[in-house]
């Protein structure tokens, strides 16, 4: 009998491992990520520019090409594992069980939904934190819209809602919190897996803030899992005391602000507690701009913020989140140190693999968390050569400065 090869070029079993596409196909799912699409946004990629400003158009166009050509040419985590498990030596039914997990993995979507009052800077955080360069964040621009818009990449799903105060009344702001809050997913589960309120630190009045998560928000996700879903983010910590106690030449808080700062956030945790009995844990951090006089000021805090967002998500729907993180080294090279925030990522991330798709509790193996960068962890056959390429997934994410 003559053998056939697979794309790989190796022999097994005298017959071709099957390709994902081939096994979802069998199985009536669908293989591959969904085209990025944007609702109530505008195409950057329009040749077409405006006479007024035609040179800082043609820049921005420019850089948004190579971002997106670069996000093209970035290998997909999904397909870095794919080919790990084709080219391991397990035998040919253990393969397709592990393709067959990857596919599910692949197929989940995590849907996220950002709420705050206008001017918080949701948009900006959700582009510093996310590949999102089509959205559009500005200054003086108008409020957009009085309906949720809804980003879409791959299988990350963005809902931005209108900032609070943006003409809706209180009331009807609630209602339509309430309303895709409590839609639920062709499995009958919760649509959102995250509710993201951004709060300004410079603000000293949170009234209205405080009655939309105690009224609005946390009674929507339901009593038993609104602890898990719901996660409260202090922006613009640079501007909490007016610009003062900011040390522009480290990019953090000094040591008067960090302080102002824990026990904003401290206070902020207390009293959403004594009201709902739900415990958040409130996260300060600076997004990131560039101010009207061109100065650029860098993220600060945003890896303590993806760390708490990463463990907030289902570990089954994790690596929908891999793909879609923003690359720039920049934005996770500043934090709070309180903790080892990348490893800590790497390692939920990991858990994912390890969970739902290595089977690992069957199968021994020594290689799996060096994937990842850690090392001496169990995971099982899905192991091989290429695991070194799904470890550089994770150096290019945090930058070679922070691997």
């Amino acid at each position: 009998m003559s053998k056939k090869t697979i794309s790989s070029g190796k022999f097994i079993d005298e017959h071709p491992v099957p390709t994902p596409k081939a096994v979802a196909e069998a199985m009536g799912e669908t293989w591959g990520a969904n085209p990025k699409t944007v609702e109530n946004v505008e195409d950057v990629d329009d040749e077409s520019t405006s006479d007024e400003s035609v040179d800082e158009s043609s820049v921005e166009k420019k850089g948004e090409k190579k971002r997106r050509t670069a996000k093209k040419d970035k290998q997909s985590i999904y397909d870095l594992l794919e080919e790990d498990i084709r080219n391991s030596d397990m035998t040919l039914l253990e393969k397709n069980e592990h393709l067959s997990r990857l596919i599910k993995a692949r197929n989940k979507k995590v849907n996220i939904i950002l709420v705050g009052c206008t001017g918080s800077g949701k948009s900006s955080t959700v582009n510093a934190i996310f590949d999102m360069s089509v959205a559009k964040v500005g200054v003086g621009v108008d409020p957009e819209t009085s309906v949720i818009d809804k980003y879409e990449l791959d299988n990350l799903v963005i809902w931005d809602t209108p900032g609070l105060g943006d003409g809706l009344t209180d009331e009807d702001y609630g209602e339509m919190i309430i309303e895709k809050l409590s839609e639920f997913d062709e499995n009958g589960d919760p649509l959102i897996d995250l509710a993201l309120v951004i709060i300004d630190a410079s603000s000293k009045d949170l009234g209205t803030t405080y009655s939309l998560i105690n009224d609005v928000v946390i009674p929507a996700l339901g009593d038993d899992d609104s602890e898990g879903r719901i996660l409260v983010g202090i922006n613009q910590a640079d501007m909490a005391m007016k610009g003062k106690h900011w040390d522009e030449e480290k990019n953090e808080p000094d040591e008067v602000l960090f302080d102002f700062l824990k026990k904003k956030a401290e206070s902020i945790q207390g009293r959403i507690k004594s009201v709902t009995g739900v415990d958040t844990r409130p996260v300060f951090y600076c997004a990131g701009y560039t101010d009207d006089d061109g100065v650029q000021c860098k993220p600060y805090n945003l890896t303590k913020l993806l760390y708490y967002i990463v463990k907030s998500i289902p570990a089954e729907k994790r690596l929908s989140l891999a793909d879609n993180l923003n690359d720039e080294e920049d934005n996770w090279l500043y934090d709070d140190e309180e903790e080892d925030y990348k490893t800590e990522i790497k390692k939920r991330f990991f858990e994912s693999v390890k969970a739902y798709i290595s089977d690992s509790a069957d199968k021994g193996g020594d290689i799996g968390w060096d994937v990842f960068g850690i090392v001496g962890e169990k995971v099982g056959k899905v192991v091989g050569g290429s695991w070194g390429l799904v470890k550089g997934f994770f150096k290019t994410l945090f930058g070679h400065r922070a691997a």
